[in-house]
């Protein structure tokens, strides 16, 4: 089994690599996302709000820099349902020339949360 992860190829100030949603979302914090992209970024987090639970809210700790440091979310490869609607966030940094990458990996670290769509780990190493 292969877990998927959307990722910038660049790490950011603190040493990880920005997650898909991350990138968006930063992108709509410094107003450069249009009407249109930014009805998007509100649809469908809404949507991914509803569809999986956060892991943050079952385990408080889950991302915690000192007790999980570089704690990163993966994709369940049966996730699909949630995987296909990642190419329009793909896009939206597309146009902004924001590069993001598409990892696949069966053991890219330490699980410290998992659920029936994702896993949260911290790298190895």
């Amino acid at each position: 089994m292969e877990y998927v992860r959307f990722e910038s190829p660049h790490r950011n100030d603190r040493g990880h690599f920005t997650g898909v949603f991350g990138l968006v979302n930063r992108l709509a914090r410094e107003g450069r996302l249009s009407l249109e992209e930014e009805s998007f970024r509100r649809v469908h987090n809404s949507w991914y709000d509803a569809a999986y639970p956060d892991p943050s809210t079952v385990d408080p700790t889950v991302y915690d820099r000192a007790t999980n440091p570089g704690a990163a979310a993966w994709f369940k490869p049966s996730a699909t349902h949630l995987i296909e609607r990642v190419p329009g966030y793909l896009e939206i940094l597309r146009a902004h020339g924001v590069d993001c990458r598409t990892r696949r990996c069966a053991d890219p670290g330490r699980i410290v949360y998992e659920d029936e769509v994702q896993i949260v780990v911290v790298p190895y190493g």
